[in-house]
């Protein structure tokens, strides 16, 4: 059987190849229970015997089933299917049955259509950021975030994919430091990951980091000639802030991107949700966590050396002094010293000038987000979801805190604290802003008309309305097509609460054939037109009324597809007798009749027309035989 017409777990067509990563395919399938498009992962056969392969794609399908989030590609199902290898022994290959999401990986977009723009880049980087949140409180570290592992589906909504390389975070530290290989990709690495040390989720922060450099620059912050030399990169140098690549992004940005790449995984952003908080204010013009930080612990006015744009790599490599031999180290200061006279370097006054302008420039614009009117000491920020707003806001006051409150509709009962941002217990500055979102109440949600669409995508809409998809009811159609979507329960412009499950009713593609018996013909063709069928009709010869229906080829009730020709049999008049004619029939024992001269008796005459009555009436044999009055 060919992968064209390969059933897995005697449910999942196989179609066409739609992508290929390091040790699997992935096909366009199709779900034939649920009748809707589905994504199928196999592992290559060759390396179904390699155990680590094996181990690892069993992995991602544990990882990532684990988790339900908007921008997460969903893991439906999973299993193992038996093929030959190259040499006919069987072989057990591992599956993978995934959401089909309809769009480009990021790497795509980029390569097609340049870098983002600064704000879209951030909107974007957002909801991965809050995946990613979502998949550390779960205990679970991507560990290889980059663009090819986030899908941009047609609705602009990303989703991070393939945790292929995934861990639990309880496991990372035996499983780094066991072989001390490095796993990722060499552009996206941590600096700890680098190193082959124990990582935690704010690696997945970094590699965020890196990810948004790339879509607002088109490039990642550090590139090479070599993975290794990458690698190094990560480690010992610090990154170009992103607007030297493009003057258009804003400084608030620029402290963003720098600050989610911090070497020191402490000096970094310590969740996802922090990251997500911090791109929505650049995107709003708030106050940055990052800004805070930055003038908090000195990065930006306690540098040694101004930040020289014009810097080549070589140049402005950090490297760990601990890791650095003495010698090297004097031989980098010696070759600069022997600088050649050619290459003169700019005067004092003019290297201070220009740090000057630039430490200014940041400055200004940390002062006008308020980032130097702080306490020193952080505070932790009282938990108050499922609070009511009130006694929320007066904890959070009494803590030192500013309230922020944003109505939102939600399941919860109106009044109640349904989420906080920052989140509970997380360290603070007194007098920054908490945000407070406070249900209004379940509120009305219009059910949208979801009529031919297919299932994967009525779900992903009803979901963005914050309707909860229901139950799939396979129904008869003869208007949709087979696998689309027919009709919702309930139906569509009807008002429901949010959070209510919507049914979808899926076209089967057949029809349920009705009763025509007895209809006129042209009734019974109409009848079958609109139920999608086409009625074929066959003259019969019937005592029944001319014209009715007397059969019809399939029997009512039947299932039958869409569009299907329905022979009908339809009653046409018996012949007639001659009117010339009548009929004698003698018994076996009366004598052979004899042409007589006398009227016929009643009894011996048969069937006449009405229209005239024969004179010299044929006369019948017993054996059949016709006699003609003429004797002829």
């Amino acid at each position: 059987m060919n992968d064209q017409t390969r059933l897995l777990a005697g449910r999942y067509e196989m179609g066409e190849l739609i992508g290929r990563g390091g040790m699997a395919d992935v096909h366009l399938g199709y779900d034939t229970r649920l009748g809707r498009e589905v994504a199928i992962k196999i592992l290559r056969s060759e390396l179904a015997r390699d155990r680590s392969f094996l181990m690892r794609f069993r992995r991602e399908a544990q990882s990532a089933a684990s988790l339900n989030h908007p921008n997460i590609v969903a893991v439906f199902d999973s299993g193992e299917e038996s093929v030959s290898d190259f040499g006919g022994a069987p072989v057990s290959v591992p599956f993978i049955v995934m959401e089909y999401v309809r769009g480009r990986t990021l790497r795509d977009v980029l390569a097609e259509d340049g870098p983002f723009d600064p704000f879209e880049a951030g909107r974007v980087m957002a909801q991965v950021l809050r995946a990613l949140d979502y998949s550390h409180d779960h205990g679970i570290i991507h560990r290889d975030i980059k663009p090819a592992n986030v899908m941009m589906g047609q609705n602009g909504q990303p989703k991070v994919m393939d945790f292929g390389i995934a861990r639990a975070i309880a496991d990372t530290a035996a499983t780094m430091t066991n072989t001390s290989v490095v796993v990722g990709t060499a552009q996206y690495l941590s600096p700890e990951q680098a190193q082959g040390q124990e990582v935690d989720a704010r690696s997945d922060l970094y590699s965020a980091g890196c990810l948004l450099y790339e879509l607002i620059t088109g490039r990642p912050p550090f590139v090479g000639d070599s993975p290794v030399a990458i690698a190094y990169q990560h480690v010992g140098e610090p990154p170009q802030p992103p607007s030297v690549h493009a003057a258009a992004i804003p400084i608030s940005l620029d402290v963003v991107a720098l600050h989610a790449l911090a070497k020191d995984p402490a000096a970094r952003y310590q969740s996802g949700g922090a990251f997500a908080d911090d791109l929505d204010a650049v995107i709003t013009g708030g106050p940055t966590l990052a800004a805070r930080e930055a003038v908090a612990d000195g990065r930006l006015a306690g540098r040694s050396e101004p930040w020289d744009p014009q810097a080549t790599g070589s140049t402005a490599v950090v490297v760990d002094p601990a890791a650095a031999p003495v010698e090297e180290s004097a031989a980098v200061e010696e070759i600069v010293e022997e600088e050649p006279s050619g290459r003169r370097r700019p005067p004092l006054w003019a290297i201070v000038t220009a740090t000057l302008g630039v430490l200014a420039l940041v400055l200004g614009l940390l002062w006008s987000q308020g980032v130097f009117d702080r306490e020193p000491a952080p505070v932790a920020v009282p938990a108050v979801v499922g609070e009511t707003q009130k006694k929320a806001t007066a904890a959070l006051q009494q803590a030192g805190f500013t309230v922020q409150s944003q109505s939102v509709r939600n399941k919860a009962k109106a009044g109640l604290v349904v989420e906080q941002r920052p989140g509970a217990q997380s360290m603070q500055p007194p007098g920054s802003t908490v945000t407070l979102h406070v249900s209004s109440g379940p509120g009305a949600v219009t059910v949208p008309n979801l009529a031919n669409y297919d299932p994967q995508s009525a779900f992903t809409k009803l979901t963005g309305l914050g309707l909860a998809p229901g139950d799939i009811v396979t129904v008869d159609s003869a208007s949709v097509d087979q696998g689309k979507v027919v009709s919702t329960d309930p139906e569509a412009g009807k008002k429901v609460t949010l959070g209510s499950a919507v049914a979808l009713k899926v076209s089967s593609g057949k029809i349920t054939m009705p009763g025509i018996v007895g209809m006129s013909r042209s009734n019974a063709i109409e009848k079958l037109a609109r139920a999608g069928l086409r009625g074929e009709p066959v003259q019969v010869q019937s005592t029944r009324r001319t014209g009715t229906v007397v059969s019809q080829a399939y029997p009512k009730g039947m299932k039958v597809p869409v569009g299907s020709v329905v022979q009908i049999s339809v009653a046409a008049p018996m012949p007639r007798p001659s009117a010339s004619t009548t009929t004698v029939t003698a018994t076996p024992d009366e004598p052979r009749p004899t042409r007589s001269t006398e009227e016929p008796k009643p009894s011996d005459t048969a069937t006449t027309t009405d229209e005239e009555t024969p004179a010299d009436p044929e006369t019948t044999t017993p054996s059949g035989e016709e006699v003609s009055p003429q004797g002829g």
